[in-house]
Formats: structure tokens, C-alpha cells, sequence
């Protein structure tokens, strides 16, 4: 996928500890800095999102609806 230059503000703080970093070889420049930390984010945000509508399941009923669907499966299962 191609990439896109975007101007963004970020403070100082910031930009000395990406610096940082680019300085000990962690990343290559800034750039790939903002980008990982960028996808890192995103992907914990994702992760968190299926965390909590895991958390709305009810395991008794889960649990349930498995032992049925494996029973139903079995009876339908050829013989070997």
C-alpha cells in the first residue's frame, strides 16, 4: 500500500524522545517512529473493542450453545 505525507503537530517532549530513539538505531527516523507507535495504538484500541464485547457474553450460555453444537455435529458425522 503506498504511503501519504501528512502534516501533523506534536510537542516537543515528544519529538525529543522520538529522537531518542531514531539516535539508538530503535527506528530509522521519525517517520517510522510515528508510524509504529500509530499502528500500535490502533491496534490495541481493536483489541480492547473485542475484549469488551467478549466481556458481554454470558460463559453459562456459551458453553451451552457449544455442548449443543457439538452434539448436533456428531449425529451428523459419517462413520469411519
Amino acid at each position: 500500500m503506498g504511503k501519504t505525507k501528512i502534516a501533523v503537530t506534536i510537542d516537543a517532549l515528544a519529538i525529543i524522545k522520538i529522537d531518542r530513539l531514531v539516535e539508538r538505531n530503535v527506528f530509522a527516523n521519525r517517520s517510522q517512529a510515528i508510524q509504529e507507535a500509530l499502528y500500535e495504538k490502533i491496534e490495541r484500541i481493536e483489541h480492547r473493542r473485542l475484549a469488551e464485547e467478549c466481556a458481554k457474553l454470558d460463559p453459562v450460555e456459551e458453553s451451552q450453545l457449544a455442548e449443543e453444537g457439538i452434539t448436533e455435529e456428531l449425529e451428523i458425522w459419517p462413520e469411519y
